[in-house]
């Protein structure tokens, strides 16, 4: 993680985006880890909210003990204990929930899949860049969780969902998007951007958008407001939470009024988009990628 420190800055410590730009910094990849076979884990702790999200889909939630501070679905999440940040868990606390499996993603693998092994505890990490990797993660946790055949029939479900909104949109214009994941509040300073292959600008292209942004291995990029000028995209989708107390009233579309011959802006084509759900590479990628469809060729859902 070389660098990270000066090239992204997390901005508040509730703030989810923020470590996904944490990730994309560099972060090396890490193979998902396959617990060993066994009975079904009846103990489990979800340290990344698309793991939660999948083990809700797949049936397990009922068996989760404990969450991430960044968990936010399902609605029962808000009963179980937190049991700390995305690199900073709290290993007392899930050592004395006594889990018997903790799951996270492959980037937070390098922070706690040590310890929690120490500890004498299966875990399972789990891909979380691309579109593939979502539906990777829904195969494996539902593995670990012993619920395999729960596991294909939402991963079913889950690629149907996205490929509907694929065939509605495939013949329709390729409108340039630009996607913003993160930006300090109140200003369109230190702009982040999904592109690439990650897996939001994977659903931006399913929902007949391009997506635009600077070149990057990783798929997230920081872009100036100059740059975005100079691209002037037909749509921008503002995906920046933030979630520190008291600090998010901001009008986002004056925000973006500060750029009034961006195309986007003159038309009234800036949609802020406020459910962190968008930012999770689970089951619900296939809502998000209808989400975005519906703002980017609103006119292909008009009489859906």
């Amino acid at each position: 993680m070389k660098g990270v420190g000066n090239e992204m800055r997390v901005k508040s410590a509730a703030t989810f985006v923020a470590l996904l730009l944490l990730l994309a910094a560099g972060c090396a990849r890490v193979g998902p880890v396959a617990p060993a076979s066994g009975a079904k884990p009846a103990r489990i702790i979800s340290l990344t909210p698309s793991t939660t999200e999948i083990l809700y889909g797949v049936g397990a939630f009922d068996r989760v003990v404990a969450v991430s501070d960044y968990c936010t679905y399902p609605e029962g999440v808000n009963r179980l204990p937190r049991v700390g940040g995305w690199n900073n868990p709290n290993m007392e606390q899930i050592a004395s929930l006594r889990p018997d499996l903790v799951v996270f993603s492959d980037a937070q693998a390098q922070f706690v899949k040590d310890k929690v092994e120490a500890a004498g505890i299966r875990t399972l990490a789990v891909p979380s860049q691309t579109l593939e990797d979502a539906y990777k993660s829904i195969e494996l946790v539902g593995r670990a969780a012993g619920e395999e055949e729960a596991a294909r029939r939402l991963l079913e479900q889950t690629r149907a969902s996205v490929e509907t909104v694929r065939l509605t949109t495939e013949r329709l214009p390729k409108l340039r998007v630009l996607c913003v994941v993160d930006r300090v509040p109140g200003t369109l300073r230190d702009l982040y951007t999904a592109g690439g292959d990650s897996f939001i600008a994977q659903l931006i292209r399913v929902a007949g958008g391009e997506p635009i942004s600077p070149p990057s291995r990783e798929g997230w990029g920081k872009m100036q407001k100059e740059a975005v000028v100079a691209l002037d995209p037909d749509v921008v989708l503002d995906l920046m939470m933030h979630k520190e107390a008291g600090n998010f009233d901001e009008d986002t579309l004056a925000v973006w009024k500060e750029l009034p011959s961006l195309r986007a802006v003159r038309e009234g084509r800036v949609y802020p988009v406020r459910d962190e759900t968008v930012l999770h590479p689970s089951q619900l990628v296939g809502s998000s990628a209808r989400r975005f469809a519906e703002l980017i060729h609103p006119e292909a859902f008009e009489k859906k």
